[in-house]
């Protein structure tokens, strides 16, 4: 078997941001293009960091599908098992926010070559040979029946063959038509699921799932326990977001392993660009299980990664893991290295 080696599955898309910083699409004279996706945004962090990792997905025959399997390769992903067909990339638009405003996503990715990705196209069996781990998203099974279909057999085929499963259930509410219509694929998905990423959002949005409880904290180590029991997962975890305004955050990662919980620090963010953060810290968090850490350094790991991910244009973690464990060991001054 080869060193730990992950499989993502999702739609890797093209991001257009105007260029003048948080300045209004209504308004905006030109875009930045780059390409980024939930699970290629795993992917390429984990390739970064040293893990052979392959994404599984669909791209069109043309010059956009060439730029992101480009961007995927620069970065050490393994793309032999992404198709190309179909004729349009999908697409989507970031409004940065500031200050009281908040940041807006418009999706354009009707019809895309992943969007219409055929049924039992995608030979698992093959993708996951040898392999030690999936990584999953509620992303992908929001936009077609076909993808939550292959979502659902990927999780099932991976447990099959005895790799560990992990689920972000970034539940998007744009993507979805209602919460019941999510929860009967998710649970599907969760049934073959070893660790649960999500948040107190998420879980309230889907599931109902909430807590009176007066202070975040206590409200997500109230909620974890209830999930880990309901969903029969072996972990869960949690990022916790505070927002003081849409340019200023705080944010702590809890792992609960059904016996104990593990908390990171808290660390205060003055944004740069806060998409992709989740990514960066589900990438955090399969990396520490990949060097077979303990949860409270692996936790650890996890939300420092996506903390400085916070703090770099664009949805990709361009950070190595030396950078982390920086912050890690509370250098978080910002001081000038020289």
């Amino acid at each position: 078997m080869n060193r730990f080696s992950v499989v993502t599955f999702g739609e890797i898309m093209l991001r257009l941001t105007p260029t003048t910083n948080w300045a209004k699409l209504v308004k905006a004279n030109s875009l930045a293009m780059d390409f980024a996706g939930a699970e290629s945004n795993v992917a390429i962090a984990l390739s970064q960091w040293g893990h052979p990792v392959s994404f599984v997905s669909a791209l069109p025959q043309n010059a956009l599908g060439d730029g992101a399997e480009n961007l995927l390769r620069e970065f050490g992903v393994n793309t032999e098992f992404v198709t190309r067909e179909g004729n349009r990339i999908g697409i989507y638009f970031i409004e940065q926010g500031a200050s009281l405003r908040p940041s807006r996503i418009i999706y354009d990715r009707d019809d895309s070559s992943f969007q219409q990705i055929a049924k039992d196209a995608i030979v698992w069996e093959e993708v996951l040979e040898d392999k030690r781990w999936l990584h999953l998203t509620g992303i992908s099974p929001a936009l077609s029946p076909n993808c939550a279909h292959e979502t659902i057999r990927a999780a099932k085929i991976a447990q099959e063959k005895g790799l560990r499963v992990s689920f972000d259930l970034n539940f998007r509410r744009k993507l979805w038509k209602s919460g019941a219509e999510a929860i009967a694929i998710f649970n599907r998905i969760l049934e073959h699921t070893d660790v649960l990423i999500a948040n107190e959002g998420a879980l309230m949005d889907v599931y109902q799932m909430g807590s009176d409880k007066s202070s975040s904290s206590e409200r997500c180590r109230e909620l974890m326990p209830m999930a880990r029991d309901r969903f029969k997962v072996s972990e869960v975890v949690f990022t916790e977001r505070n927002h003081i305004s849409a340019s200023h955050n705080k944010w702590t990662g809890i792992l609960y392993d059904g016996g104990k919980f593990y908390e990171s620090p808290t660390y205060d963010l003055e944004l740069v660009d806060r998409i992709g953060g989740g990514d960066a810290f589900a990438a955090g968090l399969i990396h520490g299980y990949g060097k077979e850490w303990s949860f409270e350094k692996t936790i650890k790991y996890a939300t420092a990664a996506s903390a400085l991910q916070q703090t770099i244009p664009g949805d990709l973690n361009l950070v190595k893991e030396e950078e982390v464990k920086t912050i890690m060991e509370g250098h978080t001054s910002g001081h000038v290295e020289r």
